[in-house]
């Protein structure tokens, strides 16, 4: 079913909407999840919670983009899942693992509540990942957005672990040293 029939399903409090959202998207915020979460009880729960979010926005929310709507909802119940989870240690999952990659380019005393810092850091990471090639910023998203492994990188983009992972080193090491010219303190 297309998105719009989907999201028009939403708006008309249809409840097959969520059955015709899992059926299309199910498996893609089920990934999203388990990467974060490695766990898959917790990634079952986090993408319940994603329709049930959904619901509850769509309306008066219209998504433009359904997929990216649904998977940005996933990931940030995932995250607050693994936060409350892992509060004191990371676990296993390539969440944690990305996370700890990027420990050195984003400011670990950083404060969400701090809305000034956090919208220039957006903006800088935004410059950041419109300054690299296609190819790099995908493969850069796929990391530190989706959680994907670098095997499943590797695999997706036809090439090898080790040119992942060095194209992921110089682009956190380009994203570093842009965050210290613009101030920010690591």
């Amino acid at each position: 079913m297309e998105d719009l029939k989907i999201i028009e399903l939403f708006f008309d409090r249809k409840e097959y909407a969520i059955a015709e959202t899992e059926r299309k998207y199910g498996r893609y915020l089920s990934k999203i999840a388990y990467n974060i979460l490695f766990d898959i009880e917790d990634s079952e729960e986090c993408v319940n919670d994603t329709y049930m979010k959904a619901w509850n926005t769509i309306p008066p929310q219209k998504p433009e983009v359904l997929r990216t709507f649904l998977g940005k909802i996933t990931r940030s119940l995932a995250i607050d899942i693994f936060r409350r989870k892992h509060a004191e240690k990371r676990g296993n999952s390539e969440y944690a693992l990305s996370l700890s990659e990027l420990d050195e380019c984003i400011p670990d005393k950083f404060s969400a509540e701090k809305e000034f810092e956090y919208n220039q850091l957006t903006e800088s990471i935004n410059r950041f990942l419109a300054s690299l090639s296609k190819e790099n910023r995908d493969i850069f998203v796929c990391r530190y957005f989706y959680s994907d492994s670098i095997k499943e990188i590797a695999s997706f983009f036809g090439t090898s672990e080790s040119k992942i992972k060095s194209s992921l080193f110089r682009s956190r090491k380009i994203l570093k040293e842009q965050l210290l010219k613009e101030g920010f303190d690591l």
